[in-house]
């Protein structure tokens, strides 16, 4: 599919410091789920946890027939529809229902995308993922104090479990966005044109 029109999305970990923020450009027709997992690539989550993408009160994620007020499916939205219908420029993306981890995107702006370039794309990174089930940002926050108080109980708890070289403030940018690239190589493939290949003959 050829991208002709992108949008610029600033993404901000709520209630986290050292700050976690992300820029990313994606497809304006991005369907939802895909622009989930373009934010657990550019965030650096492992995607093992379900979400939901909020906007003008109604949410969208992975559907359970066993969950009739859930949210409606992801794959069947389109970011340029939620924006038309919605009227917003900001959504909110909740990652982990146990940990809740709120997210807020802001729409930066709309463009032409560029010739010839791979979408989607990380333009910008601060601030490294928090570790999965961590326990939320409060937990996260205690755990910063302890990995910076060698005399605190638990150090050697936390040091076994993250390594001594976590930095909270070094976001890992070449890893993330190799991790967008990938998603942008995987997505931009073209199918087989099944009506060139041969039929194997069998006698």
């Amino acid at each position: 599919m050829t991208v002709t029109t992108i949008a610029r999305l600033k993404i901000t970990l709520d209630d986290v410091e050292p700050a976690v923020q992300r820029r990313v450009e994606v497809p304006l027709k991005i369907r939802l789920d895909r622009l989930h997992l373009v934010f657990q690539a550019a965030i650096g989550w492992s995607n093992s946890h379900l979400y939901e993408i909020r906007a003008g009160g109604v949410g969208w994620g992975m559907v359970d027939p066993d969950w009739g007020d859930g949210p409606m499916d992801a794959s069947k939205s389109r970011l340029l529809d939620v924006l038309e219908d919605m009227g917003v420029k900001t959504l909110k993306y909740l990652y982990d229902f146990g940990d809740g981890w709120e997210h807020t995107v802001k729409i930066e702006r709309i463009a032409d995308a560029l010739p010839g370039f791979s979408y989607p794309a990380l333009i910008d990174a601060t601030g490294r993922c928090p570790p999965e089930d961590v326990g939320g940002p409060p937990a996260y926050d205690e755990v910063l104090k302890i990995l910076v108080s060698p005399k605190h109980k638990r150090y050697a708890e936390m040091i076994e479990w993250l390594g001594t070289t976590f930095d909270p403030r070094d976001a890992g940018k070449q890893n993330l966005a190799e991790a967008v690239d990938a998603l942008a190589r995987k997505w931009s493939r073209k199918p087989k044109d099944r009506s060139k290949i041969k039929p194997k003959i069998t006698n």
